[in-house]
């Protein structure tokens, strides 16, 4: 089978081209394709968008649509990774399952949401982040709640990052992305796949290994 992953930036990028090889074996192929940001689903699933923009569910219906009739016959599935952020996890998922079922035909696709953030799969793995980062500050690995809406990016940065995430913050977003790619480089190849905390993250490789 063929993977094609959406992702929606550079770092989630990185982190599944580690990952997925793990997941998948080396008996099918994998592409991950990353965007400059989630966005948000059109209104009007006819909506005109500025594909160039790269932004993921802006895209996603026009992409959808395109891997149905296209792949007809061909054993591949998507599999979109976004964050939740602020969403609601409920109502979210049902936007995107409508979204999938307006495409005829419909191409198989699972919808992974890592709660609240990506990071949240990193904090899931205390060890691999203490191997990357072995002057993590324990107490604010072990007061995090798994798959909690706590602002996770900054609780990482709060771990690892000289001055946490007030100082990461403060040199403006560019250097929050950059920080963002230098975790999924240092943490993702420690990640134990079958010791995770993270439910997100085992709805992930659960749906992976499923297709697998």
């Amino acid at each position: 089978m063929h993977f094609e992953i959406l992702v929606e930036d550079l770092s989630g990028k990185k982190v599944l081209e580690i990952l997925v090889p793990k997941i998948i074996g080396d008996k099918h192929t994998f592409d991950v394709k990353s965007y400059k940001g989630v966005g948000r689903i059109p209104a009007k699933m006819s909506s005109n968008v500025d594909a160039s923009k790269r932004i993921l569910l802006s895209n996603l219906p026009r992409l959808l649509a395109g891997y149905g009739k296209s792949w007809q016959g061909y054993p591949a599935a998507v599999i979109v990774v976004c964050d939740l952020d602020n969403k609601c996890l409920k109502s979210f998922r049902s936007e995107l399952v409508e979204l999938l079922n307006d495409c005829n035909p419909r191409p198989e696709t699972r919808f992974c949401i890592a709660i609240e953030e990506g990071e949240a799969w990193f904090l899931g793995d205390i060890a691999a982040i203490k191997q990357a980062y072995p002057k993590a500050k324990e107490s604010v690995l072990k007061a995090y709640v798994s798959d909690s809406i706590c602002g996770t990016w900054e609780t990482l940065a709060d771990a690892v990052y000289k001055g946490g995430s007030q100082s990461l913050s403060s040199q403006g977003w560019q250097m929050v992305g950059a920080e963002k790619s230098a975790w999924a480089e240092s943490i993702t190849p420690h990640m134990n796949l079958d010791n995770n905390t993270s439910p997100s993250f085992n709805y992930f490789l659960g749906k992976l290994r499923e297709l697998a």
